[in-house]
Protein backbone atom coordinates (compact mmCIF):
# COMPACT_ATOMS: atom_id res chain seq x y z
CA UNK A 1 0.00 0.00 0.00
CA UNK A 2 2.37 2.44 0.82
CA UNK A 3 4.27 1.95 -2.51
CA UNK A 4 0.90 2.35 -4.56
CA UNK A 5 0.60 5.29 -2.38
CA UNK A 6 3.89 7.02 -3.01
CA UNK A 7 3.55 5.92 -7.40
CA UNK A 8 0.41 7.50 -6.75
CA UNK A 9 1.96 10.48 -5.34
CA UNK A 10 4.94 10.46 -8.03
CA UNK A 11 2.05 10.58 -10.57
CA UNK A 12 0.42 13.27 -9.13
CA UNK A 13 3.55 15.40 -9.17
CA UNK A 14 4.21 14.84 -12.80
CA UNK A 15 1.17 15.92 -13.36
CA UNK A 16 1.13 19.12 -11.78
CA UNK A 17 4.70 19.35 -13.50
CA UNK A 18 3.37 18.98 -16.62
CA UNK A 19 0.57 21.70 -15.77
CA UNK A 20 3.38 24.52 -14.89
CA UNK A 21 5.80 23.45 -17.03
CA UNK A 22 7.99 23.83 -14.05
CA UNK A 23 11.04 22.17 -16.24
CA UNK A 24 10.40 23.38 -19.92
CA UNK A 25 13.14 26.06 -19.48
CA UNK A 26 15.03 22.65 -19.13
CA UNK A 27 14.97 22.00 -22.49
CA UNK A 28 17.74 24.23 -24.07
CA UNK A 29 20.14 22.36 -21.72
CA UNK A 30 21.11 19.50 -24.35
CA UNK A 31 20.52 21.72 -27.19
CA UNK A 32 23.03 24.28 -25.43
CA UNK A 33 25.37 21.58 -25.08
CA UNK A 34 25.26 20.49 -28.55
CA UNK A 35 25.77 23.27 -30.35
CA UNK A 36 28.36 24.97 -28.04
CA UNK A 37 30.34 21.57 -28.62
CA UNK A 38 29.55 21.95 -32.33
CA UNK A 39 31.22 25.07 -32.34
CA UNK A 40 34.55 24.14 -29.89
CA UNK A 41 34.90 21.25 -32.62
CA UNK A 42 33.80 23.23 -35.69
CA UNK A 43 36.43 25.76 -34.48
CA UNK A 44 39.26 23.40 -34.41
CA UNK A 45 38.30 21.24 -37.61
CA UNK A 46 36.73 23.31 -39.48
CA UNK A 47 37.36 21.02 -42.66
CA UNK A 48 35.23 18.59 -40.54
CA UNK A 49 32.09 20.64 -40.11
CA UNK A 50 29.51 18.65 -41.40
CA UNK A 51 30.80 15.91 -40.15
CA UNK A 52 31.29 16.92 -36.58
CA UNK A 53 27.27 18.32 -37.11
CA UNK A 54 26.11 14.99 -38.02
CA UNK A 55 28.26 12.96 -35.02
CA UNK A 56 27.13 15.78 -32.50
CA UNK A 57 23.35 15.54 -33.13
CA UNK A 58 23.52 11.68 -33.72
CA UNK A 59 25.04 11.78 -29.94
CA UNK A 60 22.59 14.08 -28.69
CA UNK A 61 19.65 12.11 -29.93
CA UNK A 62 21.03 9.28 -28.20
CA UNK A 63 21.13 11.19 -25.20
CA UNK A 64 17.95 12.83 -25.41
CA UNK A 65 16.12 10.24 -23.41
CA UNK A 66 17.58 10.99 -20.27
CA UNK A 67 15.58 14.04 -19.97
CA UNK A 68 13.57 11.81 -18.46
CA UNK A 69 16.02 11.58 -15.38
CA UNK A 70 15.29 15.02 -14.86
CA UNK A 71 11.87 14.50 -14.75
CA UNK A 72 11.86 11.88 -12.13
CA UNK A 73 14.07 14.30 -9.98
CA UNK A 74 11.65 16.99 -10.23
CA UNK A 75 9.12 14.81 -9.34
CA UNK A 76 10.52 13.84 -6.73
CA UNK A 77 10.68 17.21 -5.76
CA UNK A 78 7.51 18.13 -6.28
CA UNK A 79 6.93 15.10 -4.17
CA UNK A 80 8.29 15.96 -1.10
CA UNK A 81 6.93 19.79 -1.11
CA UNK A 82 3.62 18.99 -1.87
CA UNK A 83 1.26 16.65 -0.15
CA UNK A 84 -0.99 13.96 -3.39
CA UNK A 85 -3.62 16.59 -3.11
CA UNK A 86 -2.05 19.71 -2.88
CA UNK A 87 -0.37 18.34 -6.32
CA UNK A 88 -4.26 17.48 -7.82
CA UNK A 89 -5.31 21.17 -7.15
CA UNK A 90 -1.87 22.38 -8.87
CA UNK A 91 -2.55 20.43 -11.92
CA UNK A 92 -6.28 21.19 -11.78
CA UNK A 93 -5.57 25.09 -11.65
CA UNK A 94 -3.29 24.86 -13.98
CA UNK A 95 -5.13 23.16 -16.59
CA UNK A 96 -8.05 25.92 -16.05
CA UNK A 97 -8.27 29.05 -18.56
CA UNK A 98 -6.85 31.17 -15.78
CA UNK A 99 -3.85 28.72 -14.65
CA UNK A 100 -3.26 28.83 -17.97
CA UNK A 101 -3.29 32.87 -18.60
CA UNK A 102 -1.18 33.00 -15.38
CA UNK A 103 1.76 30.94 -17.09
CA UNK A 104 1.78 32.70 -20.42
CA UNK A 105 1.89 36.06 -18.42
CA UNK A 106 4.26 35.23 -15.70
CA UNK A 107 7.37 35.54 -18.06
CA UNK A 108 6.16 39.33 -19.36
CA UNK A 109 4.92 39.79 -15.35
CA UNK A 110 8.03 38.64 -14.30
CA UNK A 111 10.08 41.34 -16.78
CA UNK A 112 7.71 44.31 -16.17
CA UNK A 113 7.91 43.39 -12.57
CA UNK A 114 11.96 43.64 -12.31
CA UNK A 115 12.11 46.52 -14.26
CA UNK A 116 9.46 48.67 -11.69
CA UNK A 117 11.90 47.48 -8.91
CA UNK A 118 15.01 48.68 -10.55
CA UNK A 119 13.17 52.12 -10.85
CA UNK A 120 11.82 52.19 -7.80
CA UNK A 121 15.53 51.44 -6.14
CA UNK A 122 16.62 53.85 -8.04
CA UNK A 123 14.62 56.28 -6.66
CA UNK A 124 14.68 54.91 -3.01
CA UNK A 125 18.82 55.01 -3.34
CA UNK A 126 18.75 58.83 -5.16
CA UNK A 127 15.78 59.58 -1.57
CA UNK A 128 17.77 57.70 0.93
CA UNK A 129 21.06 59.67 -0.19
CA UNK A 130 19.95 62.82 -0.56
CA UNK A 131 17.68 62.50 3.03
CA UNK A 132 20.74 61.47 4.60
CA UNK A 133 23.18 63.90 3.11
CA UNK A 134 20.62 66.54 4.07
CA UNK A 135 20.54 65.44 7.76
CA UNK A 136 23.99 65.02 8.07
CA UNK A 137 25.01 68.39 6.87
CA UNK A 138 22.65 70.07 9.23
Amino acid sequence: PAMAQKADHIAAAKKAIDATAATANFDFILMKASDDLKQRLTGNNPDKADKIDQVVLDEAVALAPRRADLENEAAKLFATTFTKEELEQIAAFFATETGKKYLNSTPVLARELSKAARIWGTGIQRDLSANATKKLSE
